[in-house]
Formats: structure tokens, sequence, C-alpha cells
């Protein structure tokens, strides 16, 4: 039985880890102004952020459709086909796959396909594709491949830390005063994803005390973590990845701690400094 792995394109893959999975990932598309930006492998992060920076507009994002799947789907030709999508309470890929699922099984029901709604982004959608590799390298049937993923996003935490909340303010998820006072009195926001759904978990004075919390959430999150891979994902933001990742391998035990940089959708929500941790 051969198995295939596809994400849309938040999930924030390496190209090395791409070719090392076999993963296809099927793009979204941002929008700035007049210029649309495909979010593969060709895509220009800094340029996008530059053109978002530039802009006084809210930059707007539209998720892969039915069909983009559904080719995706085709060209796997695989006995098993399993998806990862954002939050389907912040996207409609997942309902995208789900429709794409039920055109694909009408011309070839012998195909299994699953589509794994992650219940987070970025970071979490990295982990999720690392785990179904994990359990199709061990040769696990479908079923205890569909039910060790399902619980594992169940148990995954995800966390960022965003370095300016020009794009919050633009997209009106806070106010311009909300903001100002925030930037002055130098407020920044830990956010979570809890459920599928961007939360905040609380707020801390000044990037160090942040990420300095942001360390200490891990732990309260958890104690045993030798059989856990914790990513970090980033955007334009290498020194301040690095530094967290000395700093979280300085106080637990990971198995393994991967720095990835942000692709487009990641980028524009993620915008210029913003970090992203999944465990």
């Amino acid at each position: 039985m051969t198995s295939k792995i596809i994400a849309d394109s938040c999930c924030d893959l390496s190209m090395q880890l791409q070719m090392d999975m076999n993963v296809d990932l099927v793009p979204f598309k941002i929008t700035v102004e007049n210029d649309t930006y495909i979010d593969d492998d060709n895509i220009n992060t800094m340029k996008l952020l530059d053109a978002i920076k530039a802009s006084s507009l809210v930059p707007k994002s539209s998720c892969p459709s039915p069909n983009d799947f559904l080719v995706s789907f085709k060209n796997a030709a695989s006995d098993n086909t399993y998806v990862i999508t954002i939050s389907s309470f912040l996207s409609g890929a997942y309902n995208s796959a789900m429709t794409a699922k039920n055109m694909f099984t009408e011309i070839s029901p012998n195909k299994s396909i699953h589509i794994f709604d992650s219940l987070s982004a970025s970071t979490g959608e990295v982990l999720v594709a690392l785990k179904l590799n994990e359990c199709i390298k061990k040769d696990l049937s479908n079923i205890e491949i569909i039910s060790t993923v399902t619980a594992f996003i169940n148990d995954m935490k995800t966390f960022f830390i965003l370095d300016s909340l020009d794009n919050l303010i633009k997209n009106g998820r806070i106010s311009k005063l909300k903001g100002f006072i925030a930037n002055i009195l130098n407020i920044v926001p830990i956010m979570k994803a809890e459920g599928g759904v961007i939360d905040l978990h609380e707020k801390a004075r000044g990037s160090k005390k942040a990420f300095h919390r942001l360390v200490e959430i891990i732990g309260e999150n958890g104690t045993d973590f030798k059989d856990k891979t914790l990513c970090i994902t980033h955007c334009n933001a290498q020194e301040k990845a690095e530094s967290l990742k000395e700093s979280i391998s300085k106080t637990y035990n990971f198995k393994d701690i991967l720095i990835l940089e942000t692709k487009g959708l990641s980028t524009m929500y993620a915008y210029d400094g913003g970090v992203i941790i999944s465990f």
C-alpha cells in the first residue's frame, strides 16, 4: 500500500523536509492591494513583507479551491492519502479539502483520503506532517495512523509572539487606540491556538520578558518531552529563534528542536519579527 502526505501551504516545511518526506503543498494566494502572491516554493517572503508594510490596506488571503486539492489528489496516485490543513476555524482550506475528497472518491472509490484538521497552523502543521511520516515509516495500518495522528493533534500546543501589532490593527483585531497604548507601554502579547481558535494567553512588558515567559509556559504544559519534537518558525527573526531554541534546550529534554522560516501565509499573519512554536 502506498501513502502520500499533502498539506496546504500554511505548513511551513523547508524545501529539504518536503523532499525528504515527499510532501506536496497546495498553495494559498495572498493579495496586497493589486498584487497577488502564490504561496509556493517560488514566493519571496521578504518582498511580500515589504509590500504589506508599504500598504495601508489589509492583506487578504484565499485558500486553495476544491479543484486545487483534487488535482493534488490525482497527482498523488497513492492508495492512502493524508491531508493536513490549517485550523478549520481560521480558513476554508479544510472544507475545500473535504469537498475535493468527496469528488475524488466518486471517481476513485478504492483510494483512501483522510483530512486532518490541524487545529493549528505553521509549526503545528509541520509537527503533524512529521508525525504522519513517522507513522508511515513504521508501516502502521491506515486506521492506526488516523487514530495516532488525531490523538497527537488533540495533545499538541501552539503559542506565538508578535513583534509588531501593526497587522492586528490593520486587520481590525485590535483598535488603533489600544494598539497605540500597547506600543507606548511596550506590551507584547503571547498568543495561543486552543481548540483551533486564536486567543490571547497573556501579556508581557517587553520582548525579553515575553520570551522568558514563553519558555516557562512550555513547562506549564508538560514535564517529560524526551520523545517530543518542538518546532519554531519565525518571520525574519532568525536570531530570536536561535536564542529561543538555546533557552528551551537548556531547560527541557526535547528529542529535537527545529527552526524553520515562515512561508507566505504565515508571514502575512506572524508579520515581521513574529515567532511561533508548537510541541
